[in-house]
């Protein structure tokens, strides 16, 4: 009996020692959890037998347990790399459209040749579909969740629909004496422009003018005229003669804006109000256009920035010229610039035409019982009968941990513990030994009786 006492320690002692090895081996790997030899002690006894003097059967490892206390960070350069802090998996799949996840905390990710998310096996990331203009999500089932991908372009061009201006129109200024032209300056007293799109993504200039009126017979009145690359219009039109202002404004004896009513060219009424700029071909912007293009739609002047801030309305101050607000809602066709992933999950792509786009929200899990999971290597885990079904969320929401971008989560084994652990076993291991060959000696005693 007692050799087979001493044999399970050894059994139990090479088991320790296995454990601790794995986790040295792993100290450097991301993501990796270690685990600890857990062990329970043997006894079997009859109705009949003395349980006084039962002296116990040895011993048994009852669980090699994963520890998932959290890991410390290294942070990285790698905008791709994610590290969770807090609990919480990554959701992978081995093929585009799989429901078989695998579950990890190693977050070294990478684009594949096709712009997937993937990590150093090919596993593809799984994310929740997010709306592309505010990234509000609109789902956060796993059975949902697909694949990221990040574009490299940001799709056809977007042609202007809107143009956002404000400005401090100076009051000191003198009113010009010659008739409005583009191209003397003496003419108009500031100017300021933007780049508008057509249906192409080709960029033009929308030039506006502001020519302040005869004080003695239109005070605190200004004309505004405008250009499209160096060519004038107005809001009838570019073949009327001669070509007036697109709009005239008032101000009050504050310098703050009259609002009068919708503005119409030659009138005696001022506005601030937006207003269009006809777009088609027969007498509009598209009109001035010779590369084929078009403005699908009229082009919306706004006299104020484009969250409509009530500091930020036109004014006509005793200071210089300057332009508050000048914005417009066009873009050329633009190649991927940055990917910035926040706390939550949410992957922004930036483009090179200034545009963002919410792309998705990496997808979270997490378990009733994280030791329950099942090692499948590669720093992975499957769910187990033990473990429970995955609860999928948004990171950051309820107990779900947050997202570190550009961070990698470390092995969170501490090499000290370890070494004194091998120690341990191995004083635990020649113990056992010993045991071993006493009882060994012990019985070639008694056979050497005569």
């Amino acid at each position: 009996m007692s050799f087979n006492i001493a044999l399970t320690g050894l059994a139990a002692a090479q088991k320790d020692l296995d454990t601790t090895a794995n986790n040295i081996a792993n100290v450097n790997t991301t993501g990796f959890k270690e685990s600890r030899a857990e062990f329970a002690s043997v006894y079997a006894s009859s109705v009949f037998s003395a349980g006084k003097t039962k002296n116990g059967d040895g011993v048994q490892t009852t669980m090699v347990a994963q520890q998932f206390h959290q890991g410390s960070l290294n942070f990285t350069q790698n905008s791709l790399d994610l590290a969770i802090t807090g609990e919480g998996y990554f959701a992978m799949s081995e093929e585009l459209g799989a429901q078989d996840f695998t579950y990890s905390r190693a977050g070294a990710f990478k684009l594949n040749k096709d712009n997937f998310i993937v990590d150093a096996q090919g596993n593809f990331l799984q994310g929740f579909p997010v709306d592309p203009s505010t990234g509000d999500t609109t789902s956060v089932s796993l059975s949902t969740s697909s694949a990221l991908q990040i574009p490299d372009a940001s799709g056809s061009p977007r042609a202007t629909t809107s143009v956002y201006s404000s400005f401090n129109l100076d009051s000191r200024a003198s009113a010009p004496t010659l008739a409005f032209d583009p191209t003397e300056s003496a003419t108009y007293n500031s100017s300021t422009s933007t780049t508008i799109y057509d249906s192409l993504g080709e960029p033009h200039i929308l030039q506006l003018y502001f020519v302040k009126e005869d004080p003695a017979t239109n005070p605190n009145e200004w004309q505004v005229y405008a250009t499209l690359d160096g060519t004038q219009f107005n809001t009838s039109g570019t073949d009327a003669a001669p070509l007036g202002p697109i709009t005239e404004f008032q101000f009050d004896q504050n310098g703050l804006p009259l609002s009068t009513g919708d503005p119409q060219v030659g009138n005696t009424g001022t506005t601030f109000n937006p207003f269009p700029i006809p777009a088609g071909a027969g007498a509009g912007l598209s009109t001035l256009l010779s590369n084929g293009a078009t403005f699908p739609s009229n082009v919306q002047m706004n006299w104020r920035d484009e969250a409509n801030t009530s500091n930020k309305l036109p004014t006509q101050f005793a200071s210089r010229f300057e332009v508050k607000a000048l914005e417009q809602d066009g873009a050329t066709t633009g190649r991927l610039a940055g990917i910035d992933i926040g706390t939550d999950g949410k992957i922004v792509a930036s483009y090179s035409n200034g545009d963002s786009t919410y792309l998705g929200q990496v997808a979270m899990v997490r378990f009733s019982n994280s030791q329950g999971l099942q090692q499948v290597g590669n720093t992975g885990w499957k769910k187990s009968l033990t473990s429970g079904e995955p609860i999928a969320g948004e990171p950051g929401s309820g107990t779900l941990g947050s997202i570190n971008s550009s961070a990698l989560e470390q092995s969170n084994v501490n090499l000290t513990n370890e070494l004194v652990d091998l120690i341990s076993a191995q004083r635990n291991f020649q113990a056992n030994s010993r045991a071993l060959e006493v009882n060994s000696t012990l019985q070639q005693n008694i056979l050497q009786i005569r």
